[in-house]
């Protein structure tokens, strides 16, 4: 390729990310002063009410039967989606690392404008890639955009692959798992192989995940709790060859949470005796606990056990106050689960692990210490936190 060519296609790919920005802000917050005032991340936002053209999309009002891989790839008849990967990982000399690399998709409106340009799409990619680095103690995030034109990002229906430019999840056979991990970004990448550790969990009532008592405020939700995971952390030109476990979360909604709703702070643990614990507590706006906040318990043979709001109990014993947005958030939980005779202590491998991107929110590596029917257990996970950024502290 000649140098001329080069410089061509790399502008273009720059033209695109700046528009796909300028987009998503225009497009994301349709009642601006309302959806920043709360500083929501960008699944907060996107899947708040709103949007006037709303019941132009599918929207989500009960259990459906999925179909896989079909499922595993875009639903672009509704307005967002997800794949979300996080993980723990140890090299041989014991040093922990933790990651994130997240997908997002959103329809920039429901129906696709007729157009014979190949560069014309209605979906929208966005990509967080973020690695958390305990003996430095350093945490990294990244963010990338771009439409679904010209193969610059997408995902497939035939079989799990989701792609942002370089960054990549993608299944190496038919079935979901074994699946490659790939990201890269200011000397910082990961390679990595998940295989599966447990079947996949269908959360709510068979994957319908409802977030409010409104018609249509749900989500289809699925996760696989427990994915062994070897690879390869580069940092600055050294290599780490690491292993540990990974979780994956999907999810597509079209407007999942009410506006009485500021956020969430969702928990993603996996436990020393094999079991595995999601839970998600929505705050409402009134500082009062949404009682659709909701989650599953699963065990170590892969059956799950769905979790009221009032069946996992949280206290806040610690707060952060972040010095690039003045946000102040909880950074260290007492999780009780009574029916099950479950305390769990949860505290963050590093306090500042706030991602420095767009919206701005804290999603970070956790370990945890406790007791099940007072044997002693302990775990490792990911906690993430939304909604807790002011609209001035971001600038606007």
């Amino acid at each position: 390729m000649s140098d001329r060519r080069s410089r061509r296609l790399g502008w273009a790919a720059a033209v695109v990310a700046v528009a796909a920005v300028v987009l998503l802000a225009y497009w994301s917050f349709p009642e601006r002063e309302e959806n920043t005032e709360a500083g929501f991340g960008p699944a907060v936002a996107l899947l708040s009410r709103g949007d006037d053209d709303t019941e132009s999309y599918a929207r989500v009002f009960g259990p459906r039967e999925f179909s896989f891989p079909a499922d595993h790839g875009p639903h672009n008849d509704y307005k967002a989606e997800w794949w979300y990967f996080t993980g723990n990982l140890d090299d041989s000399d014991g040093r922990r690392f933790g990651y994130e690399l997240t997908f997002f998709r959103f329809a920039m409106r429901s129906r696709p404008v007729p157009s014979g340009s190949a560069w014309r799409s209605h979906q929208l990619y966005m990509a967080h890639f973020a690695l958390t680095d305990v003996e430095n103690d350093r945490f990294r995030s990244f963010e990338r955009f771009s439409r679904a034109a010209l193969g610059l990002a997408g995902a497939r229906a035939d079989r799990l692959h989701v792609w942002l430019y370089d960054w990549s999840a993608s299944a190496i056979g038919s079935a979901a798992f074994p699946l490659t991990l790939h990201a890269a970004a200011d000397g910082i990448a990961i390679d990595f192989t998940l295989n599966s550790g447990k079947p996949m969990v269908l959360h709510g009532q068979a994957g319908f995940s409802r977030k409010s008592k409104e018609a249509g405020q749900a989500s289809y939700y699925y996760s696989f709790t427990r994915l062994p995971t070897a690879g390869t952390i580069r940092i600055d030109g050294r290599a780490y060859q690491v292993r540990g476990n990974s979780w994956m979360d999907r999810e597509w909604s079209t407007s999942a949470l009410s506006k009485e709703q500021a956020g969430w702070d969702w928990f993603a643990l996996q436990l020393s005796d094999g079991r595995d614990l999601m839970f998600y507590r929505l705050r409402r706006k009134d500082g009062t606990v949404d009682p659709y906040s909701a989650g599953t318990l699963v065990n170590a043979d892969g059956t799950a056990l769905p979790l009221r709001h009032d069946a996992v109990l949280i206290r806040e014993r610690r707060e952060w106050r972040s010095p690039r947005t003045g946000a102040l958030y909880p950074v260290e939980w007492l999780l009780s689960l009574p029916e099950y005779g479950i305390e769990l202590v949860v505290k963050p491998l590093m306090s500042d692990q706030e991602l420095d991107v767009a919206f701005k929110y804290w999603e970070g590596a956790v370990r945890v210490r406790g007791t099940s029917k007072g044997e002693p257990v302990s775990g490792r996970g990911y906690a993430e936190l939304t909604g807790y950024v002011r609209s001035t502290d971001e600038g606007d």
